[in-house]
């Protein structure tokens, strides 16, 4: 069961399902993760919006609300790792606080790259939709190695963007991947592609959770992983997108 439920995602990782039965009650289900997920959406969106809206009327104090509301979204998605029977309550808090920060970087960049975020929305849901379907018709095969391929891929991009935050503190800063030349957007598509792969694990994560039996509320868990990834999804096809439309 280790073996079959491995994947990147913090949350989703092989132990997450480790000792979860639903011994009395409804189990997990499919159809019920979805739900879940389409709801923690739903919370996204609707505080990315009002964030969004708010952004033009006044900028300086919604920007404000990004670190907090940040911080506060690591905190519950800490809280939702380690105390999983919480998620039906820490996950949608945890989508509703990076909804403001979605809100807020995306109408930032927006001001700048006119309809970026539509772009980006739209990709990442295309993204979404193209992967699942392909996972449902066994396009995509997940086999231990590529399952050990993403997990490593994600490891090296997670290693490299913590020595970065540290040697920032320094003023040492890695220009060439950040920057818009070939370089730095060969490394935000390889990052992207990598994300997208992430997907993969989570659906065939998740299915492997329904079989297990697991409690009703691991739906909430499912599908709070499930936003981890497509959440690094949407913040790498925004960068790529930027670094593209600064050429121009």
């Amino acid at each position: 069961m280790a073996n079959l439920l491995r994947t990147s995602n913090p949350a989703l990782n092989d132990k997450a399902f480790s000792g979860e039965q639903a011994a009395f009650g409804e189990a997990m289900t499919l159809n019920g993760t979805v739900n879940k997920t389409g709801i923690l959406l739903l919370c996204s969106v609707a505080t990315a919006a009002w964030t969004w809206n708010q952004f033009e009327h006044s900028t300086i104090a919604v920007m404000q609300l990004v670190l907090p509301s940040a911080i506060g979204g690591f905190i519950f998605a800490l809280v939702t790792i380690f105390k999983k029977t919480w998620a039906p309550i820490t996950a949608p808090i945890y989508a509703l606080l990076e909804g403001v920060v979605l809100g807020s970087v995306s109408a930032l960049l927006e001001m700048r790259y006119h309809g970026i975020a539509i772009q980006a929305v739209s990709l990442t849901f295309g993204t979404l939709v193209v992967l699942l379907l392909a996972c449902r018709s066994g396009l995509i095969p997940v086999t231990e190695k590529f399952k050990l391929g993403v997990v490593a891929a994600t490891g090296a991009i997670a290693l490299l963007y913590f020595i970065e935050i540290i040697l920032g503190f320094f003023g040492v800063h890695f220009t060439t991947i950040n920057g818009a030349g070939p370089i730095g957007i060969g490394f935000s598509v390889v990052v992207v592609v990598i994300a997208a792969l992430n997907l993969v694990l989570d659906f065939d994560f998740i299915e492997n959770g329904v079989k297990a039996g697991a409690p009703k509320y691991m739906e909430w868990y499912a599908a709070f992983g499930l936003m981890i990834t497509l959440i690094w999804l949407y913040f790498e096809i925004l960068r790529l997108l930027s670094k593209v439309r600064s050429r121009r």
